[in-house]
């Protein structure tokens, strides 16, 4: 083959490999300016080829992020560099944006003519979404992890640590000032029941962070203990049933559903004004669910979701890592229900019914 004819079909291969192509494709002068556009980053940035090459490259992206690429396209025309790499956000013709991952590289004209800069972009915009999405997530996860020790703090210094500040007190007296023995008698049965209080509200601080009742024994019972233990320290009611859970639940679904139930309740004891509750944890042939329900004074849904509280963020995010959903039920003066969801796989044989 001639090299007329070699020339001609690499040309003919350029030209299909630009329009073919699913990256953004420009050539530019190494002004910025563009001399040549495909089709795909026409339709990324929503302009006609004709559009396109009347435009340089700054008036298409967006101005916080030229500097960086202006400063790197500057030492490519130097010669310093002979290609970058870079992330940035572009403007649409719509006035949209969209984020593009892009190459760029420097062909020298070895005919003496004027060097071609060849930029390369990729559509990032879901990638960046989803990361950014991730990272929201990431962020009022550590929030309401934060608002849940900063209330355990609280609790273990404003309850248990002036209990056992007066505790000590009184071992004071006792020592400094001993009764006859028939009043130590029953002052020690009386220390001796306040000390056995403070270690069972301690450890059920314990059990909210870490229930070996969830890893030994699996949900159901993790969770019963759970709401004997919060009934028990909160002087209430609180009704547990589980049904039809499946034989072999993953441990992050059990985790999730035991915090959103801790979170749940925490909630309800401190804004509904009752003291009774509903929990019923059962499963299907795909989901599991968990609701929490009292009859309480309720709440305008619609108002609580322009301002949600940590407590609520923290079960809505957890359900989220599993794919599962969150709702909740409430009328004013007419109590609250709140329903978690998560899809689990299981064949019909690994179900089995729990009371």
């Amino acid at each position: 083959m001639s090299s007329r004819a070699l020339a001609a079909q690499a040309k003919h291969l350029f030209q299909h490999l630009f329009e073919e192509a699913s990256l953004g494709i420009a050539v530019e002068n190494v002004e910025g300016k563009l001399l040549l556009a495909n089709p795909a980053l026409c339709s990324m940035l929503g302009y006609t080829e004709k559009e396109l090459c009347g435009l340089s490259c700054s008036e298409f992206a967006n101005p916080e992020d030229s500097q960086d690429d202006w400063a790197l396209f500057q030492q490519l025309r130097a010669g310093s560099i002979d290609h970058y790499l870079l992330e940035k956000r572009y403007i649409r013709k719509d006035g949209t944006q969209l984020w593009g991952r892009l190459n760029v590289s420097l062909l020298d004209d070895d005919g003496g003519g004027s060097p071609l800069v060849f930029a390369f972009v990729e559509d990032i915009t879901e990638r960046k979404l989803a990361d950014e999405a991730l990272a929201n997530v990431s962020r009022r996860l550590i929030e309401a992890q934060e608002q849940e020790r900063n209330r355990i703090g609280r609790e273990l210094h404003d309850d248990i640590g002036q209990r056992l500040a007066i505790l000590a007190i009184e071992l004071e007296q006792l020592q400094v000032n001993p009764p006859n023995l028939s009043e130590i008698l029953g002052r020690m049965g009386e220390l001796q029941k306040q000390t056995l209080e403070i270690a069972a509200n301690i450890q059920s601080l314990s059990h909210e962070l870490h229930s070996a009742k969830l890893q030994y024994l699996g949900i159901a019972a993790a969770m019963r203990g759970f709401c004997q233990e919060f009934g028990k320290q909160k002087k209430m009611e609180i009704d547990f049933r589980a049904d039809d859970l499946p034989s072999a639940l993953p441990p992050d679904i059990s985790l999730c559903l035991f915090r959103v139930l801790q979170e749940a309740l925490h909630n309800s004891a401190k804004h509904s004004g009752v003291r009774s509750f509903e929990v019923r944890l059962w499963g299907t042939s795909g989901e599991v669910h968990l609701t929490v329900g009292d009859s309480g004074v309720g709440f305008d849904i619609d108002a609580a979701k322009m301002n949600l509280g940590h407590g609520l963020i923290s079960m809505e995010e957890r359900l989220k890592l599993l794919n599962g959903t969150f709702s909740i039920g409430s009328q004013p003066h007419r109590g609250t229900t709140i329903h978690a969801r998560i899809p689990f796989s299981a064949g019909s044989d690994s179900m089995r019914a729990t009371t």
